[in-house]
């Protein structure tokens, strides 16, 4: 079994406008990795579609990658990252809840706004 990579939204956004490299960084990444995503992960794609048809097509490419959701310990854990990020780091609710996800079940993170979660302790966030 391959070992999961935790793929943030931005890079998934830039895969969706036909940006090369972030194409490239997936498919290479899925050659050795799970790649799964965060609920709110695909929440957001979801809210970037415009009518029923970029619906569709957002749902079909959500669909190839593994979806973890929000539970209970994820939800206390952005919580308590909220609590010690938000004010001196200006962290945002999705991304306490993105990179909660990933420090719960142990997932390497990757995101292509690195100041966004560099400072957030105890993350495994890989560069891009």
């Amino acid at each position: 079994m391959y070992k999961q990579i935790l793929i943030d939204t931005d890079i998934l956004i830039d895969c969706g406008r036909a940006d090369l490299k972030a194409a490239t960084y997936l498919q290479n990444q899925s050659l050795t990795h799970n790649l799964c995503i965060s609920s709110i992960t695909a929440m957001e794609l979801l809210i970037g579609a415009a009518n029923k048809k970029e619906l569709n097509i957002i749902e079909k490419f959500i669909h190839r990658f593994t979806v973890i959701h929000i539970d209970r310990l994820v939800s206390e854990t952005a919580y308590n990252l909220l609590k010690e990020y938000r004010l001196s780091n200006d962290l945002l609710l999705a991304d306490a809840l993105i990179a909660s996800t990933s420090i719960v079940n142990n997932i390497d993170f990757i995101s292509k706004n690195q100041k966004d979660y560099r400072f957030i302790k105890d993350l495994k966030l890989l560069s891009y």
